[in-house]
Order: C-alpha cells, then sequence, then structure tokens
C-alpha cells in the first residue's frame, strides 16, 4: 500500500528514525511545550476582566476553552520552515534532493515525531491544569474527542502547507523566515489563541473568516471543549484551504527546484 509514493515500510522508519532523533531532544521540546502557555496567560487576564461577559462563555466554559486552545497548539505548531531555510543555507538540502522521497515528507516525519515527544508533557500540564482549576474538568465523548482529533490534524495540515508555501520561497530568498514571522501577527490575533473569535466585533470575525487562522485554534478548541460550533463549516473551510493550498505548494516547489538545479546547486 502506498501513500503519495509512500509505502508502510518508508512510512514506519521515518516515524521511527525521527521520533528516535527527537527523544535526543526531550529537554528542549520540553521547554517548547511550557512556552506555549500564552493561552493560560490569556486565561488570566480574561478571568480577572470585566470584559470577559462580552466571550459569552462562563468561567468554567472559558478555562476549557483555553485549555482546549493550549492543547491544539501543541499538535498543530509548525516550524518547517526554519528547518527548510537552515538546510538550504547549510547545503543538506542537495543530498535530499537527489533521493527518490521527497524532503518535505522528511519535515512531516520530524514535525510528528516531535509531536510524540510532546505528547507526555502536554498532558502533565493538563493534569497540573485541573489541579489548580478542578471546576474545569471534563472529559468529552469519544466522538467529540475523535472530532477534535480530526479537526486538530486538519489545522497541523493547514499550518504545514502554508508554511511549506513560505519555505518555497527559500529557493528564490534567504530569508524567507522573515515572512513567517510577519504573518504571524494577525495569525495571533486571528486564531483564537489570545481570545476567542466570540471576543472581536462582528466585522472582525466576518474577515477572520475569510483566511486560515480561526481553522487553526479556535474551531478544533471549540470542538475539543464541547462548545457551540458549525461543524460542517468548520470542517469544509479547513478542507476548502488545504485543497488551495496544496497545489500551490507543489507549483511553488517544481519552479524552486528548476531555478534551484539551474543553479548547479
Amino acid at each position: 500500500m502506498r501513500i503519495f509514493g509512500l509505502n508502510r515500510r518508508i512510512i514506519r522508519v521515518l516515524l521511527g528514525s525521527q521520533y528516535a532523533h527527537m527523544l535526543e531532544y526531550r529537554a528542549e521540546i520540553a521547554l517548547w511545550a511550557l512556552s506555549g502557555v500564552l493561552p493560560f496567560i490569556m486565561l488570566s487576564v480574561w478571568s480577572g476582566s470585566d470584559a470577559r461577559t462580552g466571550l459569552g462563555l462562563d468561567g468554567v466554559a472559558l478555562d476549557r476553552y483555553f485549555l482546549s486552545a493550549f492543547l491544539v497548539r501543541q499538535f498543530s505548531v509548525v516550524w518547517v520552515v526554519y528547518a527548510f531555510e537552515e538546510d538550504a543555507l547549510l547545503g543538506r538540502l542537495s543530498p535530499y534532493l537527489l533521493q527518490p522521497l521527497h524532503p518535505l515528507w522528511r519535515y512531516v516525519a520530524a514535525h510528528l515525531g516531535e509531536q510524540l515527544t510532546r505528547l507526555p508533557f502536554a498532558a502533565l500540564i493538563a493534569v497540573v491544569f485541573f489541579v489548580v482549576r478542578p471546576q474545569a474538568f471534563w472529559l468529552p465523548s469519544l466522538g467529540g474527542f475523535l472530532l477534535a482529533w480530526l479537526a486538530t490534524w486538519m489545522a497541523f495540515a493547514i499550518a504545514f502547507l502554508f508554511q511549506s508555501l513560505i519555505a518555497a520561497l527559500c529557493f528564490w530568498s534567504e530569508k524567507a523566515s522573515a515572512l513567517e514571522r510577519l504573518q504571524f501577527i494577525p495569525f495571533l490575533f486571528l486564531s483564537g489563541l489570545l481570545a476567542p473569535l466570540t471576543a472581536f466585533p462582528p466585522a472582525v470575525r466576518a474577515l477572520a473568516q475569510w483566511t486560515p487562522f480561526p481553522y487553526l485554534i479556535d474551531f478544533p478548541a471549540r470542538v475539543l471543549a464541547g462548545q457551540p460550533v458549525d461543524l460542517l463549516a468548520g470542517f469544509g473551510a479547513q478542507l476548502a484551504w488545504i485543497a488551495l493550498l496544496l497545489p500551490l505548494v507543489l507549483l511553488l516547489w517544481r519552479a524552486g527546484v528548476r531555478r534551484y538545479s539551474a543553479m548547479g546547486a
């Protein structure tokens, strides 16, 4: 059985090697997990503010939303543009291009390996959260958990494709990662990481729906927290963004590889 040029053996070897590699950096990954506590900081800000009534969420719902946002972020964070830029600058990309395996699969496997390594740290932080706020404890239903898992994976796919699109610009520029840092600003405000989208004016919410950002955090977090959400519209938008970004990534990648090869690299 082959999936986009991969068979089970290649998938197993890729994931196994990348997971073993990430285990060597588990202390650093633990710090990365801890560095993602921005949702908890924002929870404390909103909990102590009178403006939280405008969110349409009570205290427990707000706790569950930001915990869910933290968990979704832990398993949808992407850093491929930085790894790809470093490989291109240091010359590691050239031997990758000579191999039959598409280089992007290496970065996918590296991300999945990191997620597996990050899992126990994220679970531990969630346990500590429930100890501090026991009233927020809940267990999603099996159906709700599976939907949230699917929404999180699709959020990861969107983020990975979006960053891969930026990473492909490394064939033309040595500082493509600067574009990623630039897009992080709208992501921060429109994704639901700082506040649920219900906190924004209707005009801003309407604008955000035309970007991929709400479907990276806000939508899967609401699904995981068991809050009211339009599942059909949410999953439809995620599929639409994946269908749009995938061919763009492949087209830009092919053009970049031709330029890279023409330069004799």
